[in-house]
């Protein structure tokens, strides 16, 4: 694998080495926290004495804390810069893991939960221009290796959930995925410390970053409504597709079986969707297809949820996998680091606050009508504004541009 380095960066390039195996193993770290606990939420309310309101609104944290610290993450990095940001944020997941471990009862581990999630929230944003700035030639290489990673601890950790909580109890379940986290919390400070003292981060956001109004741009809208649709349909899936099976009378272990075969298909879109997003100057097919299987998994759950079951969830698996394309088409519709990181805190700060409604609105459309049917029609119509947004944010254009004619236009119509 080539290593390519920052071009004006060359007082930084001995540690792009260790740059690049800092956002291998933080990747490894950005999905445990949560897919190697919703297998046990059930498992959890027995011993802590909550029940499905409780396991909905634990399934909702996710998506809630990655999008307030989606939102504060670039006013950190531009600050700290993104190096100091990663490596607090890390570490504050690894502790913050060990203390959900230790919860005696339930507002502990929804606070721990909270804790632990603010620390990958704002991981997701800076992972995303940490790419652009260590590896500008090799964006689509590099968005392919941390979603691998990203995708791979995010299908073993389902996979050990079960099977270690019933072997050692579901603390160590739970508390195992401390170490990891601590690792790449490590592996970033020793990078901060072979930096030179006047180094501020090669990509960190400068002030006048601000004043780049995101927000104005149709491509970043696009990818907002895109990222929001997909990040449903992830937290859904992961969050209720165990209950949905053992409810048709499936046993809990297939559960976590299904939630890692479905992490899998994020493996293949990994390797496959950036290299897409990179060589095709429009990728809307990509969008249209991801559509289309996320509507026939859905049907297949709700008709014959036993019957298909590896199919259906493949189909879902192959779904979302809008996900890799809207974290390619971030750097990829910008510029700079500085205003890939801008974009990347709006669209996954506002992104998974649509994805909050997932969670916990799904578990009450189970409560209030007695089955899944009505909750999975409406993970299936998602899938048309995922269309529609899909069309703004694949078209060929830059945002720092749309921005710039957005401005001009509000400056001519004041004028």
């Amino acid at each position: 694998m080539s290593i390519a380095f920052p071009p004006t960066a060359s007082p930084y390039r001995r540690q792009a080495l260790w740059a690049g195996a800092a956002i291998a193993v933080t990747a490894v770290n950005l999905r445990t926290a949560v897919t190697g606990f919703t297998p046990l939420l059930e498992v959890i309310g027995d011993d802590l004495g909550y029940g499905l309101t409780l396991a909905g609104v634990l399934g909702t944290v996710p998506a809630a804390s990655f999008a307030a610290f989606g939102f504060l993450a670039p006013h950190v990095t531009r600050r700290f810069g993104l190096e100091r940001t990663a490596a607090v944020a890390l570490s504050l997941t690894a502790v913050a893991l060990l203390l959900r471990a230790l919860s005696p009862g339930p507002l502990s581990l929804v606070i721990s939960t909270v804790l632990a999630l603010a620390g990958i929230g704002a991981t997701n944003v800076v992972i995303v221009p940490l790419v652009k700035a260590w590896f500008p030639q090799r964006i689509a290489l590099w968005t392919s290796l941390y979603l691998i990673l990203m995708q791979a601890g995010q299908f073993i950790s389902p996979l050990l959930a079960i099977p270690i909580a019933q072997a050692a109890g579901w603390r160590s379940s739970v508390g195992m995925w401390a170490a990891p986290a601590a690792v790449a919390g490590a592996v970033w400070f020793v990078l901060m410390s072979k930096l030179p003292a006047d180094h501020h981060a090669p990509s960190a956001v400068p002030a006048h970053a601000d004043r780049v109004r995101v927000g104005r741009s149709a491509t970043v809208w696009g990818l907002v409504v895109l990222f929001g649709a997909m990040s449903m349909s992830n937290y859904g899936i992961i969050t209720w597709v165990p209950s949905v099976l053992t409810d048709a009378g499936a046993d809990a272990a297939l559960g976590g079986t299904m939630v890692a075969l479905y992490s899998v298909w994020g493996v293949a879109a990994a390797f496959t969707v950036p290299q897409l997003a990179t060589r095709l100057t429009n990728p809307f097919i990509v969008v249209v297809g991801c559509a289309l299987f996320l509507v026939c998994g859905y049907l297949g759950l709700l008709l014959s949820p036993l019957g298909g079951t590896v199919a259906w969830i493949c189909a879902l698996g192959i779904g979302v996998s809008t996900f890799p394309l809207c974290m390619t088409l971030i750097n990829r519709r910008t510029r700079t680091p500085q205003t890939a990181a801008a974009v990347s805190g709006f669209v996954q700060g506002i992104g998974y606050g649509l994805a909050c409604l997932a969670p916990i609105g799904l578990g009450l459309l189970r409560e209030a009508t007695g089955s899944w049917s009505v909750p999975l029609l409406a993970l299936a119509a998602t899938a048309v504004p995922g269309v529609v947004a899909g069309w703004y944010a694949c078209r060929p254009r830059f945002v720092e541009d749309e921005v710039r004619r957005s401005g001009a236009a509000a400056a001519f119509s004041r004028g």
